[in-house]
């Protein structure tokens, strides 16, 4: 598995790119996950390029954005476009999205019929630039239930569609992670891991709590103390699924100390996978990701 961090993670801390990369590359990190703002900012900077990047043994594997499923048509377009593009220059093949900004149950047939029409098309969009379109299993969109994926999935019908299996989202829905990766196996693209002290404090994952400086950040815990058992269902997806050796995900950490939470779970990971698979299944994994 190819572990990622997010800069998301960064959105309120005075640090550059450069500080992130020098210290997550000694740390067992592959890649650096860019937020598409941060991808769009660093478009006039010279010397923060895909060479760059490579020269510290990182990649960037996935964009990640929010491509409006509502609006002025060319628009939407034009902006799939040019993350396409950012993607490119970046040397990632994923572009994550979210399927709306509405409750599944929420939205009506028509509104449903046109929003994966959309979709659909920009899809299309990034298959023209050898993308595929990343949709995250999120509450609060056509992705937010395991039924509504799978409709959703069926509606779209495009080869460049994939998931951003979002553990935890998965898990707050109701229904069963396990269950649910080997039922959407071969579209999961990457993995989001992170976790919560209780389902009591889920609502702080709302983007009006994640993106306010100020938000609470009180049941944000690491990803191996938390209520979701992820020693588990990792292992599981490790011997029960054929993801592990190519898997990307991403620790993607909204509380407080970020380096220090960041460090502490990859090296967690790292044990759990040495523990689960043995030191040969490491090298293999270790292989695969040298490819």
């Amino acid at each position: 598995m190819k572990l990622s961090l997010c800069t998301i993670s960064f959105r309120h801390h005075l640090i550059s790119l450069k500080q992130v990369v020098e210290w997550a590359a000694p740390r067992g990190f592959s890649g650096i996950e860019l937020w598409g703002v941060h991808a769009l900012n660093l478009r006039d900077r010279p010397g923060y390029d895909l060479d760059w990047l490579r020269s510290h043994g990182l990649c960037v594997p996935m964009l990640s954005d929010y491509l409006p499923v509502q609006g002025d048509r060319q628009t939407v377009i034009d902006k799939t476009v040019d993350l396409c593009r950012l993607a490119q220059s970046w040397g990632a093949n994923k572009l994550r999205t979210f399927a709306g900004n509405k409750a599944s149950h929420e939205v009506s047939v028509e509104d449903r019929q046109d929003w994966t029409r959309r979709m659909r098309e920009l899809c299309t969009i990034a298959d023209g630039n050898n993308v595929k379109l990343v949709v995250e299993l999120h509450p609060h969109t056509l992705a937010d239930t395991r039924e509504s994926t799978r409709q959703l999935i069926e509606e779209i019908d495009h080869p460049a569609l994939r998931l951003n299996f979002d553990v935890l989202h998965v898990w707050e829905s109701g229904a069963d992670p396990f269950e649910t990766i080997g039922e959407f196996e071969p579209l999961v693209a990457h993995m989001h891991l992170k976790n919560v002290r209780s389902r009591s404090f889920l609502q702080e994952f709302l983007p009006g709590n994640v993106y306010a400086p100020a938000g609470s950040r009180a049941g944000m815990v690491s990803l191996f103390n938390g209520a979701f058992d992820y020693r588990k269902f990792l292992a599981f997806v490790m011997n029960e699924t054929a993801l592990w050796p190519t898997l990307d995900a991403s620790l993607e950490w909204f509380g407080p100390h970020v380096l220090a939470t960041l460090e502490q779970d990859a090296e967690l990971l790292s044990l759990l996978e040495v523990e689960t698979l043995g030191l040969k299944g490491l090298q293999e994994t270790t292989v695969t990701t040298a490819r």
